[in-house]
C-alpha cells in the first residue's frame, strides 16, 4: 500500500472522531462549537449547512443535520477555543451505538448536555439510519448526503397515510411521480391506481399494464352524476335559476321511476304507471334514467301552465339540455347512456380495475374533455372511488393520484367546483379507513386547500421559490423539519427533500433518472420536433379546421362537399383523440377503393 505524501488521508477527520461540542441546547436544536480549522480540512469533512452530524449521549449517538453554520459571536465561548458555531435540528437517535444491537429510532429519548462531543456521520451509520428494507421499502435514488447509499422509502407508510408532491414547473415533477407509482406498483400488486392526468402525459409511463381512457374511449353515462354535478354540466357552469334546479329537482325523480317500471313492465302502454314516489328515488340516486324521459316531462309540465313568463322558463330549460345533450363533445355521457341497461358495476369495474387482470392502472386523460365539464367530471370519479372503497369495506385497496390538484381542491373555496372540492376533501379525510388513498400533485401549494395538504403524511418537496408556497408548506411540516426548507430554493432538477411518514427521517435525495421510454411525454403536443415550414400549407390548415370543426359537429350530420354532396367520412372527422385506424379499415367498411379513399383524406 502506497503512503500518501500529501497527508491528506491522515488529516481527514474519520467518523467517531470529535469535531466539536455541544456549547447549547435549546428544544430540538443545539449549537455545536468548532475550531476553525476544522472548516479547511478535506471536501468529507467539511462541516456545512445540509450535513448530518451526531452527537455521542451515553451509549446513544444523537443524529441531526446542520441548519446555520456562523462564526461564534459569544466571547464565553470563544475562550474555549470555538470560533464556528453550527445549528442542528435533531431528528432521531442510533440506540446501542457501536454494537450489534444498534437500531434507529426516530425522535429524541435523551437530550445533549454542554461538553457532549459532535461527530461526522460515516456511510455505516447512514445505511442503518436509512435501513427499511422489513417496511415495504422501495428505492427512488440516492442520498445526497452519499450518492452511494440508496434513498428509500416506506411503501406502505407512504400510500396509506397519502402523500404529496410539490415543486415548480421543470424541476423534474412528474418524472418523479412516475418513478414513485412505478415502484409503488412492484411493492404492492395489491394496490390499484387511478391517475387524474390533466396534461396528457402519463399514457405511456406503465406500458402494458395501464388502461388509458380518454373521451374517444371513456363511457360514463350522465345518470352516474351527482345532482349539483348534472346541474354543473347542463347549465355549463353559470349559476341557474332557482326555479331551474326546483323544476329538476322534482323531475328526475319522476324520470328514474319510469325507467325502472319500463324495465321491470316490458309492455309499458298496458300498465298503469305507479306514483313515483314509491320507488324512494332521490335526486342522487345512481339509477339509469332516460333523458327522453325527463324533457318529456319537463314538456307535459309546461304544457300545463297558462303564465308566459313560467312557460319560457321551461322552455329555456328544455332549450338548454336538449343543446347539451346533442353536443359531439359530450358523447362519453349521454350517446347509449341506456345501452346495456343498469352498467353501472360494469362501468365501476372498467374505471377502477376489479378485477385488475394484470392492469392495475387506470390512465384518465383529462386534456379533451370540453373545460366547462372538467370539474364536474372529476368530482364524479373522486365520489365513486370513495363510495367503492365505503360500500365494499375497503376490499380491494385504491391509490388516486391527482395532478395540479390545487385546480380542484383550491384554497379559495369560490374559485372552484364545490363538489370537486368536496370529494377530494373527503378521500383526504376519511378515504384512508376505507381504502382509498390519495397522493395530490401540484406546482403552487399555496393555492391549494391547506386541510387536504396536512392530511399528506409524506411530503416530496422539489424545487419552490415562490414565498408563499413556502410558508404552506412550512405550516404542513414539523418543527423539527421547518428549517430544512430554506434548501428548497436552491435544490436541482431531480431532487427533493422528502418529510414525513414514508422516510426514515427528513431526507434531501436525488430521484433515479427514468427509461426514455417510461418517461411522462404529452401526448398533446404530438410532433416533436415541431412541423417545417414547407409543410404547414393550405391542404395542412383546412385539414385542421375541418378536425377543429368536427369536434362540434354532430355525428348524425354527414359532411357533404363544396358542391352539397354528401361525401364519405374519413377518421379525421372523428374525434382526434381516438386511435388511429389502418386506412384499409374505413374504405372496406364505405366500400371504396384504398386508393380512391387514400386521395379522398388527402383532400379533405
Amino acid at each position: 500500500m502506497q503512503a500518501d505524501p500529501s497527508g491528506e488521508t491522515a488529516r481527514r477527520p474519520q467518523p467517531g472522531v470529535t469535531l466539536g461540542r455541544v456549547v447549547s441546547v435549546h428544544g430540538s436544536q443545539t449549537s455545536v462549537g468548532f475550531a476553525a480549522p476544522s472548516l479547511t480540512t478535506s471536501e468529507d469533512a467539511r462541516v456545512t449547512v445540509g450535513r448530518f452530524l451526531g452527537i455521542r449521549t451515553g451509549h446513544s449517538l444523537l443524529i441531526g443535520v446542520v441548519t446555520d453554520v456562523a462564526f461564534q459571536a459569544q466571547p464565553a465561548v470563544r475562550d474555549q477555543g470555538f470560533a464556528i458555531a453550527a445549528q442542528l435540528d435533531l431528528f432521531g437517535e442510533i440506540q446501542d451505538h457501536g454494537t450489534p444491537q444498534a437500531r434507529f429510532h426516530r425522535g429524541v429519548t435523551a437530550y445533549p448536555v454542554i461538553g457532549d462531543p459532535a461527530m461526522l456521520i460515516g456511510s455505516d451509520d447512514l445505511r442503518l439510519i436509512y435501513d427499511l428494507a422489513g417496511a415495504n421499502a422501495i428505492v427512488l435514488g440516492q442520498l445526497q448526503q452519499d450518492p452511494a447509499i440508496d434513498a428509500r422509502v416506506s411503501a406502505t407508510d407512504t400510500v396509506s397515510k397519502h402523500f404529496a408532491v410539490l415543486g415548480t414547473t421543470g424541476v423534474g415533477k412528474s418524472s418523479a411521480v412516475a418513478l414513485i407509482l412505478q415502484q409503488i406498483m412492484q411493492a404492492r400488486p395489491d394496490l390499484r391506481m387511478f391517475v387524474l392526468d390533466v396534461h396528457n402525459e402519463y399514457g405511456r409511463c406503465f406500458g402494458e399494464r395501464a388502461q388509458v381512457l380518454n373521451p374517444g374511449n371513456l363511457k360514463l353515462p350522465f345518470w352516474l352524476f351527482s345532482f349539483d354535478e348534472i346541474v354543473d354540466v347542463i347549465f355549463g357552469g353559470r349559476q341557474p335559476l332557482d326555479e331551474e334546479v326546483e323544476i329538476l329537482a322534482e323531475l328526475i325523480p319522476q324520470a328514474k321511476a319510469a325507467y325502472t317500471q319500463y324495465r321491470v313492465t316490458p309492455e309499458r302502454l298496458a300498465v298503469k304507471r305507479a306514483d313515483p314516489r314509491s320507488f324512494g328515488y332521490t335526486v342522487d340516486t345512481p339509477v339509469p334514467y332516460r333523458m327522453a324521459d325527463l324533457l318529456s316531462l319537463i314538456d307535459a309540465r309546461m304544457g300545463k301552465l297558462e303564465n308566459r313568463a313560467s312557460r319560457l322558463v321551461y322552455a329555456r330549460l328544455l332549450s338548454r339540455i336538449e343543446t347539451v345533450s346533442n353536443d359531439p363533445r359530450y358523447a362519453f355521457m349521454f350517446e347509449n347512456a341506456n345501452v346495456g341497461g343498469d352498467t353501472m358495476a360494469e362501468i365501476l369495474g372498467q374505471l377502477f380495475r376489479l378485477p385488475a387482470n394484470g392492469i392495475p392502472v387506470t390512465v384518465m386523460q383529462l386534456a379533451g374533455f370540453p373545460a366547462e365539464v372538467i370539474d364536474a367530471v372529476v368530482s364524479v370519479l373522486c365520489r365513486m372511488a370513495f363510495d367503492l372503497g365505503l360500500w365494499s369495506d375497503g376490499a380491494s385497496p385504491l391509490l388516486v393520484v391527482c395532478e395540479e390538484a390545487h385546480r380542484y381542491a383550491a384554497a379559495d373555496r369560490n374559485a372552484v367546483f364545490g363538489p370537486t372540492r368536496r370529494a377530494l376533501s373527503r378521500i383526504a379525510k376519511e378515504g384512508r379507513k376505507y381504502g382509498v388513498f390519495l397522493g395530490l400533485v401540484t406546482q403552487r401549494p399555496a393555492e391549494l386547500d391547506p386541510t387536504v395538504l396536512s392530511q399528506c403524511s409524506t411530503l416530496f418537496a422539489m424545487r419552490l421559490t415562490n414565498d408563499r408556497d413556502q410558508a404552506i408548506l412550512r405550516s404542513a411540516v414539523s418543527d423539527t423539519a421547518a428549517n430544512l426548507l430554506a434548501f428548497l430554493p436552491s435544490l436541482g432538477t431531480r431532487e427533493a427533500i422528502a418529510f414525513g411518514e414514508g422516510v426514515a427521517l427528513p431526507t434531501r435525495l436525488r430521484f433515479r433518472q427514468l427509461p426514455q421510454s417510461r418517461l411522462p411525454r404529452s401526448e398533446v403536443m404530438r410532433a416533436s420536433p415541431g412541423m417545417h415550414d414547407s409543410e404547414i400549407n393550405e391542404s395542412f390548415l383546412a385539414s385542421m379546421v375541418e378536425r377543429w370543426r368536427a369536434m362540434t359537429t354532430s355525428k348524425a350530420a354527414a359532411p357533404t362537399d363544396e358542391a352539397g354532396r354528401e361525401r364519405p367520412t374519413s377518421d379525421r372527422d372523428s374525434v382526434a383523440l381516438q386511435p388511429a385506424q389502418p386506412a384499409s379499415a374505413p374504405a372496406q367498411q364505405l366500400g371504396l377503393d384504398p386508393e380512391r379513399f387514400r386521395l379522398l383524406k388527402r383532400q379533405f
